[in-house]
């Protein structure tokens, strides 16, 4: 008759929820949308772009130069110079193949235009564009 015993309440035995299944599915999301964003790095300057008819949107993923009135080549809030071009680019496409926009104010000289095309496309870069704002029609 011994040998089962019962315990006087089962207060210890209440049923609770597993919070743990819910928690792993919040950081696999978490996870899933940090690793599919895309992130676009800025030139960190303002510039005046010049109006184009033409103009049409490029893809997000690219190499953003600007080229500032003072003559001043800038990526990401920095001033890497005109020979800092061809290394930055080459780097960059090492990753993938990605387009080179080059934001020139509408004060920066042609020339120095024409130099940075130039250093983006030493470096290998196949598509080399020049950043403007659509003209209102």
């Amino acid at each position: 008759m011994g040998r089962f015993r019962q315990t006087g309440s089962d207060e210890g035995n209440e049923a609770g929820i597993d919070m743990s299944p819910m928690m792993d599915c919040i950081f696999i999301l978490l996870i899933f949308f940090i690793v599919t964003t895309t992130f676009v790095e800025e030139t960190g300057i303002e510039v005046d772009k010049p109006q184009a008819a033409s103009s049409v949107r490029l893809e997000k993923t690219s190499i953003l130069i600007a080229l500032t009135a003072k003559g001043e080549v800038v990526y990401g809030g920095r001033e890497i110079g005109f020979s800092g071009v061809q290394p930055l680019v080459k780097r960059m496409l090492q990753k993938e193949d990605i387009p080179v926009i080059i934001q020139a104010d509408t004060a920066a000289q042609s020339g120095l235009l024409v130099r940075v095309i130039d250093e983006a496309k030493l470096a290998g870069a196949v598509k080399v564009s020049v950043a403007s704002r659509q003209s209102k029609k």
